[in-house]
């Protein structure tokens, strides 16, 4: 609470900055994922060695992750749905409710159009299908369904909201990869394809629904607190150290092996590097967007009666 007694307001018109920048950054990183991966000779033998390699793991790993892209497409649907019925009935959130519907949407359409329009991938003496494939439309699905519950849902769940749905959206990609259905940088795209559409969605949230996006910070609910942003900071730490050691076992030089299986686990963790940065980073700049108020109005404004300390 300031000296005058208000409330503290959000950040304004630097936190729409952040938006903007967010948005193009995604915009940037989607056409450089498909100009390396899809134009040029290193790109596509990465990405396809990573997909060759899928097999050498398929077995139990495989059954389990297609039993998943089976029931993928209802379950994104139902999870969303659910979430955004009960928030939107119990909380009146009806602008909040189109515009994330809005956004998931137009991911997939996207995605759609991405993969009917652009060129289809240069012969660059590599094997591999010709057709564009990228982004994944899986993925989209599952990571765009993530992204309407995390707009629909208030500031204090943002952290458990944005690890759940992260962790849902890198087990699908990851699915996809195991499955070979998918390329990682399919997979990569349609992360960036989400977020090039939730980012300025969650700017129009925040706009329109001022008065329940406010927070009183991390640690002031369990579902706010800062573990969910820690583990993935972890999982990202942990991938990167394992795509580094696997491009190290096959880099040119004295030591260099034959690769079996360190295109995959490479492949593997920028998938993961990928989604929960895109996850610890969404909920970072949403919790900076939120208005800031005492710990006992952040449970007024979740529609919630305050308790006693």
């Amino acid at each position: 609470m300031e000296a005058d007694g208000r409330e503290s307001q959000g950040p304004g018109r630097a936190a729409g900055f952040l938006f903007l920048l967010a948005t193009l950054g995604c915009a940037a990183a989607l056409a450089a994922t498909y100009y390396f991966f899809v134009r040029t000779t290193t790109g596509q033998f990465i990405d396809e060695s990573a997909l060759v390699e899928a097999v050498e793991i398929h077995g139990a790993a495989g059954k389990a992750s297609n039993r998943l892209l089976d029931w993928l497409p209802a379950l994104s649907v139902l999870i969303a749905s659910v979430v955004v019925v009960f928030v939107t009935a119990a909380r009146r959130r009806w602008a909040a409710a189109g515009i994330a519907v809005a956004a998931a949407a137009g991911a997939n359409v996207a995605t759609q159009l991405l993969k009917a329009l652009a060129p289809e991938r240069p012969f660059r003496g590599i094997e591999t299908l010709d057709f564009n494939s990228l982004p994944s439309g899986h993925t989209t699905l599952a990571a765009s369904a993530a992204a309407a519950v995390f707009l629909m849902v208030s500031p204090r769940w943002r952290p458990l909201a944005g690890f759940l749905g992260g962790s849902f959206a890198v087990a699908t990609g990851v699915s996809t990869l195991i499955n070979q259905w998918h390329r990682p940088a399919d997979v990569v795209a349609a992360f960036l394809v989400v977020g090039a559409f939730t980012i300025p969605a969650g700017w129009l949230v925040m706009r329109t629904g001022r008065r329940w996006n406010a927070w009183a910070g991390y640690n002031t609910h369990w579902a706010s607190a800062r573990l969910w942003v820690a583990v993935p900071v972890l999982a990202g730490l942990a991938s990167a150290a394992v795509a580094v050691y696997s491009l190290l076992r096959i880099a040119p030089g004295p030591g260099q092996e034959g690769s079996t299986t360190n295109y995959f686990w490479a492949g593997t963790s920028l998938i993961v590097i990928t989604g929960y940065l895109a996850t610890v980073a969404g909920v970072w700049l949403f919790g900076l967007a939120a208005r800031r108020t005492p710990a006992y109005t952040d449970a007024r404004v979740d529609g919630r009666r305050p308790t006693p300390d």
